[in-house]
């Protein structure tokens, strides 16, 4: 059977970074992170196994875990905690077949129909449960810059709605920074994940903090 995740709060995805991705692992690790994800879209697969190898150097042994995105072999070579998929990417199940050392694989979802259909196998035989991910991403909820082609912006209804709609953590994501925290918290999610708002920080340690005591108190 595989073994669910409960809800984890703070996931910070790491993309480029300005203090680099060394010291931006450090920032989260040393804040108690559950989560940090490494994403190097166009990077040279020989950068992102030698920056995938730092953070997993970084993170080993914390409370941090460590997700690769979009590549199952770097994070089953670096030995990571997981990987996250998109929708075009390797299927779970066949990501959980070939890479059985990943623990957690996270699927990105865009809409209710995506949502519901990662939770489709739910309740089926244990033959299925392969195909269940972890957790999905539910985004963007906000207009955000970080994706070449960027998908329809949700909104805080419909992210609420597909929250509610899964049996496993779902993590909001897309222009979510201190400003519009609250009020994504109020609308029902218990994760969410923030990428511009840490790492085009000077002091990451700092805005990862700041985040937390809003979640806190929201």
């Amino acid at each position: 059977m595989v073994q669910r995740l409960t809800d984890f709060g703070f996931y910070l995805v790491m993309t480029n970074p300005v203090v680099g991705y060394a010291r931006c692992a450090e920032a989260a690790v040393k804040a108690r992170v559950r989560i940090v994800q490494l994403r190097m879209k166009h990077a040279e697969r020989a950068d992102v196994l030698r920056e995938a190898h730092e953070v997993r150097r970084i993170t080993r042994g914390t409370e941090t875990l460590f997700i690769v995105n979009d590549d199952p072999a770097i994070a089953a070579e670096v030995e990571a905690d997981g990987v996250h998929v998109g929708q075009d990417d390797m299927p779970v199940a066949e990501v959980r077949q070939k890479f059985p050392s990943l623990k957690i694989v996270g699927l990105s979802t865009h809409n209710p129909a995506q949502a519901r259909a990662a939770a489709g196998t739910a309740g089926e035989p244990r033959s299925c449960a392969a195909a269940i991910p972890d957790y999905i991403g539910v985004g963007p909820v906000y207009a955000t810059p970080t994706k070449d082609i960027p998908d329809p912006t949700l909104g805080l209804a419909t992210m609420s709605e597909m929250i509610a709609s899964v049996p496993f953590p779902a993590v909001a994501i897309g222009g979510i920074d201190a400003a519009r925290l609250p009020e994504v918290i109020a609308a029902g999610a218990r994760n969410f994940a923030v990428v511009r708002a840490v790492c085009q920080s000077t002091d990451p340690y700092s805005a990862i903090v700041g985040l937390q005591r809003i979640a806190k108190l929201a």
